[in-house]
C-alpha cells in the first residue's frame, strides 16, 4: 500500500488487526509490516508507528533504526507488554518523548486520545506563502499552515478571482501528500452528462465517442489531492454520486461494475453562498457538510489594499519568468487604484499589471496612464489637453476663468493628503504627453509649446523614460539636429 501513513509491527495477527481496523477508523492508512518488504519502503515518513510483540528481535533494532531519522516527527504507540518497551521509554531514548503505550482489550478513546496529541508532519511553509501581509491574508496563511497536515476536506469560499486555486495548491504544496499529484478540475465548466467521466474515467465502448479507456481525475490524483473547483455549479444527480465517494471512499468507472478504492485529498471551492443554496435545494445539505469540515474564507483585494504593492512585484516577477518586460506605479497611481473597486480582484490586479506592461515596458506607470476606469479623481491632465491645444492654435494664454474653472475643479486634495513632489511630477508628464500627441511626437514643437527649451525637454524625455513618445531621429527645423 504505498499511500500508507501508519505502520504496525506485531507478530500476533489478531492485534495487528484490533490496531490496525481502529487507525482505519480514523481516517488513516495501516501497513503491516513484513520481512518481505523492501527496506526503502520502510525509511520514509509515517505519521505513526505501532510496536508490539515481534519475535525477531535483531530484525526489530534493525527496522527501528531505519526509522529512527524522522522519530521527533513520528509518534510511536507500543503495547504495555511488547518487549520494546523498556527501551523506548528510557530517558536518554529518541523515542521518549512521543511514546504512547496502549494497554489491551485497546480502547478506541486511549487511541484517539494519543494520536491527537502526535506532533504534525513536517511542512515547507514557504513552498507557497500566499503574497500579503496584511492581516487578512496573514490569518489566510495561518489556516493554511494548521489544516496542510491533515486530510481533512477543505471548503474555500470567496469571490472569483480571489485567488482560491492558490490556497488549493498551497495546501497540497505543504502538506505529506506534496509528492503526489496535484489534480483541478471545474465542475462548472463541464457539462453535466460529461462530468461523471472526468471525475471517475470510463471503459471503452461505456457510450458514443469511448473509444478507449480513460482515467478519471480520482485515479489521476490518487495519493495527492483533488481540487474541485467551482462545485456549487455542480448539478444535483453528480452530488449525489461524489457524496457517495467522499463517504466510502470508492467508485466505479463509467460503463464498469469494477469497484475502485481511492486515497484522495478533496479541496472544494465555490463563489456561491453554499448555505443560501441548500436552503433553495440546489445544493445537497449532506455533501455540502462533508465538504465544510474546514471552510477557509478569501477575502476580496478591496479588504486587503494595503497588499497591493506587493502583489504587484509578484505579478512583475511572473511576468520577467515569463520573459516579458516589468512596470513600475508611481505613488499616486497607486493611489488612484486604492480608489477603485476591483469587481475582478487579484485576478483583475494581475491583468492590468499585464497590460501596463506591455504597454509601457520597463517605464513608470502614473495615474494619466493609467486605463480610464482605473483614475479615479485626477489632476488637471484633461482640463489642460483643450489648454495647450488653444495655445497651439495661436493662443498664448487661456482666458482666466478657463484655466480658474480647471484648477478648481479638477485640484482636489484627497482625505489623506498627497505626495506633492510625486504629484507635481505626474502633472509634468501628463502635460509632456499631451504636448507630444498635440505635436506628433515632434520635439522641437513640443518644447516651444511648453515654454522650455529643446535640449530641457529632450532631457525629461530620459528622466521619465519617455522617448517611445517622440518621434524617434526627427530633425528639428529650428535647430537640425535629430532628435535623442
Amino acid at each position: 500500500m504505498p499511500n500508507s501513513n501508519v505502520l504496525i509491527i506485531e507478530s500476533n495477527e489478531t492485534r495487528a488487526d484490533i490496531v490496525a481496523s481502529a487507525m482505519q477508523f480514523m481516517g488513516y492508512f495501516p501497513q503491516r509490516w513484513e520481512k518481505s518488504l523492501p527496506s526503502d519502503s520502510i525509511a520514509r515518513e509515517w505519521r505513526a508507528v505501532y510496536v508490539g510483540g515481534i519475535e525477531d528481535h535483531s530484525a526489530c533494532e534493525a527496522l527501528m533504526a531505519s526509522i529512527d531519522a524522522q522519530t521527533n516527527q513520528t509518534l510511536v504507540l507500543i503495547g504495555a507488554d511488547s518487549p520494546q518497551l523498556a527501551r523506548m521509554t528510557k530517558a536518554d531514548s529518541a523515542y521518549a518523548a512521543q511514546v504512547e503505550v496502549l494497554d489491551f482489550p485497546l480502547r478506541y478513546e486511549r487511541l484517539a486520545e494519543a494520536v491527537r496529541r502526535s506532533p504534525p508532519p513536517r511542512i515547507n511553509t514557504s513552498v507557497l506563502r500566499l503574497v500579503g501581509g496584511s492581516a487578512a491574508m496573514g490569518r489566510v496563511n495561518a489556516l493554511i499552515r494548521q489544516v496542510s497536515p491533515f486530510d481533512s476536506s477543505v471548503l474555500v469560499l470567496g469571490e472569483s478571482g480571489t485567488g482560491k486555486e492558490m490556497v488549493a495548491r498551497a495546501i497540497h504544496d505543504c502538506s505529506p501528500r506534496r509528492d503526489k499529484p496535484f489534480v483541478a478540475i471545474n465542475c462548472g465548466a463541464i457539462p453535466a452528462e460529461l462530468l461523471e467521466s472526468e471525475l471517475f474515467g470510463h471503459e471503452k465502448g461505456a457510450f458514443t465517442g469511448a473509444i478507449s479507456t480513460r482515467k478519471g481525475r480520482f485515479e489521476m490524483a490518487e495519493g495527492g489531492t483533488l481540487f474541485l473547483d467551482e462545485i456549487g455549479d455542480m448539478s444535483l444527480p453528480m452530488q449525489v454520486k461524489l457524496l457517495r465517494v467522499l463517504q466510502e471512499r470508492v467508485y466505479e468507472r463509467v460503463g464498469s461494475n469494477r469497484t475502485q478504492r481511492c486515497d484522495v485529498r478533496i479541496i472544494a471551492a465555490t463563489h456561491r453562498n453554499l448555505e443560501q443554496s441548500t436552503a433553495e435545494g440546489r445544493f445537497r445539505e449532506d455533501l455540502y457538510y462533508r465538504l465544510s469540515v474546514f471552510p477557509l474564507e478569501m477575502p476580496a483585494l478591496r479588504e486587503h489594499l494595503e497588499d497591493m504593492p506587493e502583489l504587484i512585484a509578484e505579478f512583475n516577477q511572473r511576468l520577467q519568468r515569463r520573459g516579458l518586460s516589468t512596470v513600475r506605479f508611481s505613488g499616486s497611481a497607486l493611489q488612484a487604484l486604492r480608489q477603485h473597486t476591483w469587481p475582478g480582484n487579484v485576478r483583475e490586479l494581475s491583468n492590468l499589471v499585464e497590460r501596463l506592461a506591455i504597454l509601457y515596458p520597463n517605464s513608470e506607470v502614473r495615474a494619466g496612464d493609467l486605463p480610464e476606469k482605473y483614475r479615479g479623481m485626477q489632476p488637471i491632465d484633461e482640463a489642460n489637453g483643450s489648454i495647450l491645444r488653444a495655445m497651439l492654435d495661436g493662443q498664448n494664454k487661456p482666458a482666466p476663468s478657463q484655466g480658474r474653472v480647471a484648477l478648481e475643479t479638477e485640484i482636489l486634495l484627497p482625505e489623506g493628503g498627497v505626495d506633492l513632489k510625486d504629484h507635481l511630477a505626474d502633472i509634468e508628464v501628463g502635460l509632456i504627453r499631451q504636448a507630444l500627441d498635440i505635436t506628433d511626437g515632434v520635439v522641437a514643437h513640443a518644447a516651444k509649446l511648453l515654454r522650455m527649451q529643446r535640449t530641457t525637454l529632450v532631457e525629461k524625455l530620459r528622466k521619465y523614460g519617455l522617448q517611445s513618445c517622440a518621434r524617434a531621429n526627427e530633425a528639428s527645423p529650428q535647430s537640425g539636429t535629430a532628435v535623442a
